[in-house]
């Protein structure tokens, strides 16, 4: 295969993909309707520029996958807060406009550049764009059970403080929120308000709160109130308990990850630093044996 010809294939591949999609989407956009994002989180200014070809896909290509599918991957969204952000078919319908971007990308590379590997990256490139969602699925995961992590002793603090202070639970969890730091732990607790709102009870909105978040600190935490509760205990010193095991778990992590410092810095010690040091050292010594 000539460069000549990849340039060429390129060059056709762009245009026939792009009258496409010119032509779907003018024959599919009347059958799309106006969506409510009433209960939705607001989209971020790049997903709200993609979001009527994300529309598109997930009323068209979304139709081929199974409901057990859909429901699993719902279940992966809730779990990293992305649920309130988008649905299973408009995710699975991100995954395709980040392949389609990728493989227009590449191919106005390919054309600009003409590598040898033209076609390979051809292939791979929208293979690419249809596993980032995933990649970034996994860190937004990553990052918000730090966060929960982090934020749960504060949280716990303040609703012990206000239970001792003669507050009710939902009240102490409502001065929690506006006096604890904002991040996936305080959504969590708004939903736990809204849950308690709409008329669920105390033990279920907590218990999907450890479902959402799947988490063993949050888990633990879940079960010991609904015991609490359902045993009639007293509320402020099982939360006092929870509170000071939390900031034990805290410490301990905190000595774990000291302890892990020096047998992580002996890889960027021994490739990167020594050699720099016998360089500067050695290199006068060389030096002036080469000059006796």
């Amino acid at each position: 295969m000539t460069m000549e010809t990849v340039f060429v294939g390129a060059v056709l591949l762009i245009g026939l993909s792009t009258l496409f999609w010119v032509l779907l989407i003018g024959s599919v956009t009347p059958d799309i309707e106006s969506e409510d994002r009433s209960y939705m989180d607001p989209l971020p200014p790049m997903l709200k520029l993609l979001w009527p070809l994300i529309l598109l896909f997930s009323n068209t290509l979304v139709m081929f996958y199974s409901n057990h599918y859909l429901d699993k991957t719902e279940g992966k969204l809730q779990k990293t807060g992305v649920g309130y952000l988008l649905t299973a078919e408009q995710f699975v319908a991100l995954r395709f406009t980040a392949s389609l971007i990728t493989l227009a990308m590449a191919a106005l590379l390919v054309a600009a550049l003409q590598p040898k590997e033209a076609l390979l990256i051809l292939l791979l490139a929208p293979l690419g764009g249809y596993l980032f969602p995933l990649v970034w699925l996994s860190d937004t995961r990553k990052k918000r059970h730090k966060g929960v992590i982090k934020a749960l002793p504060v949280y716990l603090d303040f609703i012990t403080m206000a239970i001792e202070a003669g507050l009710n639970l939902s009240g102490a969890i409502q001065q929690a929120m506006q006096k604890g730091p904002t991040g996936p732990l305080r959504n969590e607790f708004a939903i736990v308000m809204r849950d308690l709102r709409s008329g669920a009870t105390r033990a279920e909105a907590f218990k999907r709160m450890a479902e959402r978040l799947d988490i063993s600190e949050i888990t633990s935490f879940v079960n010991a109130l609904v015991q609490a509760e359902r045993m009639g205990g007293s509320m402020a010193t099982t939360m006092r308990i929870q509170s000071e095991q939390r900031r034990n778990e805290r410490f301990q992590r905190a000595e774990k990850q000291a302890m892990q410092a020096p047998v992580k810095l002996i890889f960027p010690l021994i490739v990167f630093i020594f050699p720099v040091t016998f360089i500067i050292l050695g290199f006068p010594i060389l030096m002036k044996f080469l000059h006796s």
